[in-house]
């Protein structure tokens, strides 16, 4: 799985018309509609360490009571990256936690909460090898992230360690690219955008027997406000196009029950001409 590196510095700037205020908007109603965590007036998220008063904890004071309840109204981004989407939620009043694999994001991603007024934990993890502290009862992954797993038991490893974690009867929601839009969309095409300060080249190399998109990243950024010379650097990453029965069979193989899948774009049902796809999943025991 490819960390983003060099291309974390522009990533915000290249994906400022991601609307992720409308996937927010969207993620939270199959939230409501499906599942248990709702926001808080407070956040107090089991993954803090909590102010010393008495000599105990937060953790140590609070009912079992309200320790259920946090864990049931903790949210967790996988594949978090600069912390674009996290944010969207937790200004909806979720307790939300961003987990991704690259430390250049995440550094972003603390930068701009710290910037924002917003307390968000962020855990440097490769969401195959997830490790929370405690239950969510939410459990999300947007933009693709998902792609990144490259082969069956990647996918299965990360769902079962997704129901592992989730609080009974928590929800899963993810979305993926389809087998469709990298062999037929965006497969063996080239993408480039040019903007004041930086600019870059995304070639795309589609891999058929393998049903893997490799990209190839050329990005040059401004090296000061005083000169015209750029930096060039480069990046190649993969990411697997999945079919909406592979995901189901995943999804059942992983011990989580398949509720529903969403086309992204539509809100309607998935269908061939389908290019992201949500998923909703519910924990059905460990």
């Amino acid at each position: 799985m490819e960390a983003y590196s060099d291309f974390a510095t522009v990533y915000d700037t290249f994906m400022d018309e991601t609307p992720y205020d409308v996937w927010g908007d969207f993620v939270a109603g199959l939230i409501e509609k499906y599942g248990i965590s709702k926001p808080v007036v407070a956040d107090t998220s089991c993954a803090k360490s909590g102010s010393e008063s008495d000599g105990n904890s937060v953790e140590d004071s609070i009912s079992e009571e309200e320790a259920l309840a946090q864990e049931r109204n903790l949210v967790v981004e996988l594949g978090c990256g600069t912390g674009s989407f996290t944010q969207v939620m937790k200004n909806k009043g979720y307790d939300i936690m961003g987990v991704d694999l690259s430390p250049e994001m995440l550094n972003i991603a603390r930068n701009k909460a710290a910037k924002a007024g917003l307390d968000i934990m962020y855990l440097e993890q490769d969401m195959r090898e997830l490790d929370l502290y405690c239950t969510a009862g939410t459990i999300v992954s947007v933009c693709d992230s998902v792609n990144y797993l490259l082969e069956d038991e990647d996918v299965i490893e990360t769902f079962r360690l997704v129901n592992n974690f989730l609080y009974p009867k928590g929800v899963f929601i993810f979305d993926f690219n389809t087998l469709h839009k990298y062999r037929d969309v965006i497969g063996d095409a080239t993408i480039a955008e040019n903007r004041d300060d930086c600019s870059f080249i995304w070639d795309n190399y589609y891999h058929e027997e393998e049903h893997v998109n490799e990209y190839d990243l050329t990005i040059f950024v401004k090296a000061s406000d005083e000169d015209e010379i750029f930096r060039r650097f480069s990046e190649t990453h993969y990411q697997r196009g999945y079919t909406l029965d592979e995901m189901r069979s995943f999804v059942k193989a992983a011990g989580l029950e398949f509720v529903e899948a969403i086309d992204v774009d539509t809100h309607q049902a998935p269908d061939d001409e389908s290019e992201r796809i949500y998923i909703v999943a519910r924990e059905f025991g460990k």
